[in-house]
């Protein structure tokens, strides 16, 4: 994956994340949601290019040293060559770069391929919001990643 580049989003590309959102997702962010994003002081909104064309992207927030992903999808013609995990991983290193003592995030139940990532990623369901998504209504499980500093703590107990 030499070819894989991660860079900033850029306002221009919000037509490209808006055509992958609406085809990840059954209840997909409109364009008003996205637009505050791209001047965020608190957001890091990546995307992911191979040979010049936009595969993913990643939406975390870093604020007062906890984490958040809010959006990441990978065109559905790119799922299941790692870009997905690539996108998540810049994600984590960004907020273990800034101490986050923890990164959370909401995933659709029923979506195993998503929690597999997460779980391979450290992850830990903490939690369920009942009735988050719609279009189908269905739960979110809500879960969390210690921060490096906050998982030597917990294996000092």
């Amino acid at each position: 994956m030499s070819e894989l580049i991660i860079r900033q989003a850029v306002i221009g590309d919000l037509e490209t994340i808006l055509r992958i959102e609406a085809a990840v997702f059954s209840d997909p962010w409109s364009p008003e949601s996205f637009l505050p994003e791209f001047d965020d002081p608190y957001a890091w909104f990546r995307v992911a290019e191979v040979h010049g064309e936009m595969v993913g992207f990643v939406l975390a927030r870093i604020v007062a040293q906890q984490g958040e992903i809010a959006n990441i999808a990978v065109d559905p013609k790119q799922q299941g060559a790692g870009f997905g995990g690539l996108l998540l991983d810049a994600a984590l290193r960004a907020a273990e770069a800034k101490a986050c003592e923890a990164v959370w995030l909401e995933v659709r139940e029923s979506n195993e391929t998503a929690k597999s990532l997460y779980f391979n990623r450290g992850f830990e369901t903490i939690g369920r919001r009942k009735r988050y998504y719609h279009s189908p209504v269905e739960d979110a499980l809500y879960l969390r990643r210690l921060g490096s500093a906050a998982r030597a703590d917990a294996q000092k107990q």
